[in-house]
C-alpha cells in the first residue's frame, strides 16, 4: 500500500496515509483497515473522487468498488447484469471445496431455495417468537455482573443470537454455541484464529454438516414439517433432495447460520459502541424510549455488519463514464453507502431519530434483500427495551477489538460495565 505496512502501521498512520496515497495503489479490501476502523477516508475519497473505480491489484486480483449509495442500488437491482453465481466476496470459490448457497445464485434457483425457507420470518412467526427472545433477553441480562467489567460480546451479542438461532434451526440447545464456532470459522478462514491450515477449515466445516445431515434425516423422517430451518428444506418440494448434494447443504447450512449469527450479534456490539460515542443520543434514548424502533435501524445503518457483496458482470456495463467488462468482479460497498453525505446528513454520526434511518443499505436491495431482516430488528428493539428498563447506561471501558476482515464487519471483544437505573 503505497509503501506503508498496513499490518504494522497504527491507526493514525492509515488515516494520514489515505488522503495521500493515489487511489491506484489503496487495497480497500484489505483487511488491516476495518481491523483498525481506518476505512472511511478511503471510502470517503471514493465516492467524491471515483466512485465507480477499478482496484488494478489486491489479494483477490483486480475488482471494481461501487462506492456511492444510488449506485449501489442500481447494481443491487440490476441482477441480470451484475450474477450473484459462484461467490458474494472477493474470493473466489475453492473448486475443490465449493459450497453454493442460495445467496449466490441466480434466478431461477435462488428464488426456489430462498421460498423454502422464507416462512421462518413471516409475521405470524415473529409474533410467536417476541415473547420467548424477550424473556431470553431478560435472563442474560438480569445475569450480568454489576459493577464489574465483562466482555459484551460474549456475555450479551452472542449469547442472545445463538440462542435464536438454535431456536430457528432446532438445533439442541445445550451444544449452541458449536454454531457460534461454526459462523466464526466460516466467515473468518484461518485469519480467525481459531484454526491453523485450510485442512483444518475444511475438517470443522465437514463437521458441521456430519451434524446437520444427522438432523436432516430426523426431520425427514417425520410425517409434518416442523416450524425450523431444516424440516423447511427437507420437506421442501424443490429442496427435499439437497442432502444428496452435501456441499451445497453445507453452503446453504453457513448461509442461514452467519446470516442468523453474525450480523445481528455485530450490530447489538456496535450499539453499544455508537451510543457510547454520541453520548448525547444516548441521552435522547434516555427521554424518549419510543425511539427505539428507529434507533435499532440507524444502529444497522451506522454499524453495516456485512461491509460490500460481491457480483459478477454478465456483460460489458457502463456506469459512470465506467466500463466494466463482462466477468469482472464487482464488489458493492455497503459500508460507504451507508455513509453517503448526499443521502444521509452528517453520516458518520449516530443519530437515534434520523428520518430515513430506515433508508439504508445494510440489508442489501433487490432480490437478494436479506430475509432475515425483521428477526434481527425483532431483537435489537427487544434488547433495548429491557436494557431500558434496568440500566442507566452499558458503558464501554475498554477498546474494542475488532474483526480482522473487510467482510464481516464486527467485534470479538467489547469490555463494559453496567450502571444500573436509580
Amino acid at each position: 500500500m503505497n509503501s506503508m505496512n498496513p499490518e504494522t502501521a497504527s491507526r493514525e498512520a492509515l488515516l494520514e496515509h489515505a488522503s495521500a496515497v493515489p487511489l491506484e495503489s489503496v487495497d480497500i479490501s484489505n483487511w488491516y483497515l476495518a481491523e483498525k476502523d481506518a476505512i472511511w477516508p478511503y471510502f470517503a475519497r471514493l465516492r467524491a473522487e471515483a466512485p465507480v473505480f477499478r482496484h488494478p491489484e489486491s489479494r483477490y486480483g483486480p475488482f471494481w468498488s461501487i462506492s456511492r449509495f444510488e449506485d449501489i442500488k442500481w447494481v443491487d437491482h440490476h441482477h441480470e447484469l451484475f450474477s450473484s453465481a459462484g461467490s458474494v466476496t472477493l474470493d473466489d470459490p475453492d473448486e475443490e471445496f465449493e459450497t453454493p448457497m442460495f445467496i449466490a445464485m441466480d434466478p431461477p434457483k435462488h428464488d426456489v431455495q430462498r421460498k423454502a425457507v422464507q416462512p421462518v420470518a413471516m409475521p405470524r412467526n415473529l409474533v410467536a417468537l417476541e415473547p420467548l427472545i424477550r424473556a431470553r433477553v431478560a435472563d442474560i441480562l438480569d445475569a450480568l455482573p454489576v459493577g464489574e467489567t465483562f466482555n459484551w460480546v460474549d456475555r450479551v451479542s452472542i449469547e442472545l443470537t445463538t440462542q435464536m438461532l438454535a431456536t430457528l434451526l432446532d438445533f439442541p440447545f445445550d451444544d449452541r454455541r458449536r454454531l457460534t464456532r461454526w459462523s466464526d470459522i466460516a466467515t473468518g478462514g484461518r485469519n480467525s484464529g481459531l484454526v491453523s491450515s485450510r485442512e483444518e477449515w475444511r475438517r470443522e466445516m465437514l463437521e458441521c454438516l456430519a451434524c446437520f445431515t444427522q438432523l436432516w434425516r430426523e426431520r425427514a423422517a417425520r410425517p409434518e414439517p416442523g416450524n425450523d430451518l431444516i424440516s423447511m428444506l427437507a420437506h421442501g418440494e424443490s429442496t427435499r433432495d439437497m442432502v444428496n448434494r452435501p456441499l451445497e447443504y453445507l453452503g446453504n447450512l453457513m448461509l442461514l447460520i452467519v446470516g442468523g449469527n453474525d450480523t445481528t450479534r455485530n450490530s447489538i456490539s456496535g450499539g453499544v459502541l455508537a451510543l457510547n460515542r454520541f453520548p448525547e443520543e444516548y441521552d435522547k434514548l434516555r427521554e424518549d424510549p419510543s425511539l427505539i424502533p428507529n434507533m435499532v435501524a440507524e444502529i444497522i445503518r451506522w454499524q453495516t455488519p456485512l461491509a460490500y457483496m460481491r457480483r459478477t458482470a454478465t456483460e460489458d456495463v457502463s456506469l459512470r463514464g465506467q466500463t466494466i467488462r463482462k466477468g469482472d468482479k464487482v464488489a458493492m460497498w455497503y459500508v460507504s453507502g451507508n455513509r453517503d453525505e448526499d443521502v444521509f446528513e452528517d453520516a458518520d454520526r449516530l443519530v437515534i431519530d434520523r428520518p430515513n434511518a430506515r433508508n439504508h443499505l445494510s440489508f442489501g436491495y433487490g432480490i437478494h434483500r436479506c430475509m432475515g431482516n425483521r428477526v434481527a430488528e425483532l431483537q435489537l428493539r427487544l434488547l433495548w427495551e429491557e436494557i431500558q428498563k434496568r440500566f442507566h447506561k452499558v458503558e464501554i471501558v475498554g477498546e474494542p477489538v475488532r474483526y480482522r476482515s473487510a467482510f464481516i464487519r464486527g467485534y470479538s471483544e467489547l469490555p463494559v460495565q453496567v450502571i444500573p437505573n436509580d
